[in-house]
């Protein structure tokens, strides 16, 4: 198979590249003038609660969306909580089990969140033609889509 048309190692090359984006002291650049509790963990729970399905978001939905353990999703949802991001509520159905909502806060954070994935995407491809930028944004969305649901 030729290089170019090769694309096991081309996804391992980007994945590599973007595990080193999200390193400490990038993370801290990407939140510089931001609001101290808009860190990646924060982040990732507004995220896990935003792409959940159902109309009553759980810890175990949150520990699912994002491939960890219930303890430490119950740790990260605190901690969304503590910060203003969550509100933590009893079920309608089952009143042993807490519902994770989003607030405003949280949603102005995943709005500034998406405009900066927004940002990164053109900078890496703004370049391209449009045809090119919205057939690969459509492939990338695909594959999320199967690998993640």
């Amino acid at each position: 198979m030729h290089a170019s048309r090769d694309g096991g190692p081309a996804l391992f090359r980007l994945v590599r590249h973007w595990a080193r984006q999200w390193g400490p002291d990038v993370v801290e650049r990407f939140a510089a003038g931001a609001p101290p509790a808009w860190t990646v963990p924060n982040l990732f729970v507004i995220q896990a609660i935003d792409g959940a399905t159902g109309d009553e978001v759980t810890v175990a939905d949150v520990a699912r969306q994002l491939g960890i353990d219930r303890s430490v999703a119950s740790r990260m949802a605190a901690e969304a909580t503590r910060d203003g991001f969550v509100v933590r509520s009893t079920s309608t159905r089952d009143a042993r089990r807490a519902v994770l909502t989003l607030t405003e806060a949280a949603k102005e954070f995943l709005d500034a969140s998406r405009a900066h994935q927004r940002q990164a995407f053109e900078g890496l491809v703004g370049h391209w033609p449009a045809e090119d930028r919205e057939r690969f944004a459509g492939y990338l969305s695909r594959l999320a889509d199967e690998v993640l649901g």
